[in-house]
């Protein structure tokens, strides 16, 4: 495949920063003009072909007289969207646009970042998912159900773009903290990928979403006639395995050694067994296991500024011990190791977990998941949430248990009455799961909490002073993580690199940010912060002998800006 100054493959719509300013051919299978050139949202520019254009594709009478710039149709649609009370409304219209003109609705992602995230990812993207039967119109992305067992390499093949670098997989099974979506859940990877392209600069059409359908065990969808998957019981053990395995080998078939595959919104069970099956055989990476263990990770070593000390001085309290719950601890014992030069079982000793049945302790071994079984650590067993704080004394207390309201008061205040700067983190999604919100935690300490959630909330102000609650999105890594990939040509995830993607991250939080009482830097910058957690991951995996693009580029904060797409409309011949 050719290589091109600004990326990877042949950049065949004019997608990189790099190529910006050379002229492009709208060709579909031969040139698109008129009519199918108004309606391929890769070339679609709307009113803002030029009178040239116009005459040179057979636009003329086509559309209206005025010529108006990208800028003016960005502030005519936000004004748009902005009209909208609900936010179910706001997603259909930005979907709508995604599918009429693509550069037009990543322009108005990218300038407007903090109002539109909310919009097209969580909290909005999970009652998408819970009504997509209703609202779906064009299907997006491919859907690969068990009818397709024995041919899925037929089925990839039938995606109109070849030069695919990353692939955002789900099976619905447990969509955000709303359960078996089933089929539905294909907003997930759609709404994950178009973030790839706005925060991380990786080409849309090099993304690609996949929805795995083996079958749904919500009943509600099974008897709803809208239900858009299949009507039967999920399909579990060998079938489902077969079917997977299927999946990952046709996919590296068709798109090589280098191609990303996210796996996201797994059930428990399967998210380790793949993870762990595929991680030494393909490019793979778990979001909810390792995204949310990197962005989490980068926020404890930014609090530590406000609150002083190691990580290895602090006491971690986890409520939630699935894959987002082990996952963290896992990073963190990892970080601690690394900086300690202590080993990672020793790291574990200080990071405690409680599930549904109370804290995981040793004399419960036998009963545990293999995953949960490094953090059964000697103590008496104990239920209740707020006994575990007062007991362990923990200086961080992170929920990732999907239940909604589980950070009671007692809980918060018991955490306060322990740590001067208490550090609270509710990751849990969408906003209805969260562990308490932003307003609770900060009134039940006084505003002594380092806070920071998983969906957004708004500014909470206590005696005059405003605090701002952080949000611990996996935006801020995973857009960055799989461009620092692509651009180096990885070839496989090292845990070293989800360190490296941490660092990056923490170190971009600015010293206006902390007097804010902030842990994470604000979205606006996302662009900037994703270029630098790439050359961060690019540099990693170069160390590691990952990297298969060489000569390594000198300066990789500057090759990972290059690569970066652009949604300005390109001019046409």
């Amino acid at each position: 495949m050719e290589s091109f100054a600004g990326g990877g493959v042949k950049d065949v719509y004019g997608e990189d920063r790099a190529t910006e300013d050379q002229f492009v051919t709208p060709w579909s299978v031969s040139v698109a003009s008129g009519y199918t050139l108004l309606r391929d949202p890769h070339f679609n520019k709307g009113l803002a072909f030029t009178e040239q254009e116009r005459d040179a594709h057979y636009l003329r009478g086509l559309l209206p007289p005025s010529v108006i710039s990208q800028e003016t149709q960005v502030k005519r649609l936000i004004q748009l969207i902005r009209q909208y009370q609900v936010p179910l409304l706001k997603y259909v219209a930005m979907m709508d646009l995604q599918e009429s003109n693509e550069r037009l609705f990543y322009r108005l992602l990218i300038d407007h970042v903090e109002e539109l995230l909310p919009v097209v990812y969580t909290p909005t993207v999970g009652e998408a998912c819970q009504k997509y039967g209703s609202i779906f119109s064009n299907p997006q992305g491919l859907f690969i159900s068990l009818k397709e067992k024995g041919r899925i390499l037929e089925v990839l093949r039938n995606w109109p773009e070849m030069n695919i670098q990353v692939i955002v997989v789900t099976d619905g099974e447990r969509i955000l903290g709303l359960g078996d979506l089933g089929c539905q859940g294909m907003g997930i990877p759609v709404g994950k990928l178009s973030l790839y392209t706005a925060l991380g600069g990786v080409r849309p059409s090099a993304c690609l979403p996949i929805t795995i359908d083996v079958g749904t065990n919500n009943e509600k969808l099974l008897n709803d006639e809208l239900y858009i998957g299949l009507r039967h019981k999920r399909a579990t053990g060998k079938e489902y395995d077969e079917l997977l395995h299927e999946f990952m080998t046709a996919v590296k078939q068709n798109y090589g050694e280098k191609i990303l595959v996210q796996f996201e919104d797994f059930a428990n069970h399967n998210a380790f067994d793949l993870l762990e099956r595929y991680r030494s055989t393909h490019l793979v990476f778990n979001d909810d296991i390792q995204g949310t263990a990197s962005v989490v990770l980068a926020g404890l070593v930014a609090a530590l500024k406000l609150v002083g000390g190691n990580l290895a001085d602090h006491k971690f309290l986890f409520l939630g011990a699935g894959e987002a719950g082990t996952g963290i601890a896992e990073l963190i014992a990892l970080e601690i190791s690394k900086r300690t030069n202590i080993e990672v079982e020793k790291a574990r000793k200080n990071i405690w977990l409680v599930d549904s049945k109370g804290l995981i302790v040793s004399s419960r071994k036998e009963s545990l998941q293999h995953f949960k079984k490094p953090w059964a650590h000697e103590h008496e067993p104990i239920s209740d949430l707020v006994q575990a704080v007062n007991q362990i004394k923990p200086t961080v207390l992170i929920g990732t248990s999907g239940q909604g309201q589980t950070f009671t008061q007692a809980v918060v205040e018991a955490m306060a009455s322990n740590n001067e700067k208490p550090i609270i983190l509710a990751l849990s999604n969408p906003t209805s799961q969260s562990e308490c919100t932003a307003e609770q935690a900060y009134n039940w300490t006084k505003g002594r909490v380092i806070f920071a959630s998983g969906s957004p909330f708004d500014p909470v102000e206590i005696d005059g002073k405003k605090h701002v609650p952080g949000q611990a999105n996996n935006a801020y890594i995973f857009p960055g993580f799989g461009l620092g990939l692509i651009m180096s040509g990885t070839i496989r995830v090292h845990d070293d690199m989800l360190l490296a993607a941490s660092e990056a991250l923490a170190s971009q939080v600015s010293k206006e940010d902390y007097e804010k009482g902030l842990i994470y830097p604000p979205f606006t910058n996302i662009r900037k912060i994703s270029a630098n957690i790439a050359a961060n991951v690019a540099a990693k995996a170069y160390e590691l002998g990952l990297a298969t693009r060489l000569p390594q580029p000198k300066d990789l904060v500057k090759f990972a800006e290059s690569c970066m797409y652009t949604p300005t409309y390109r001019s046409y011949r």
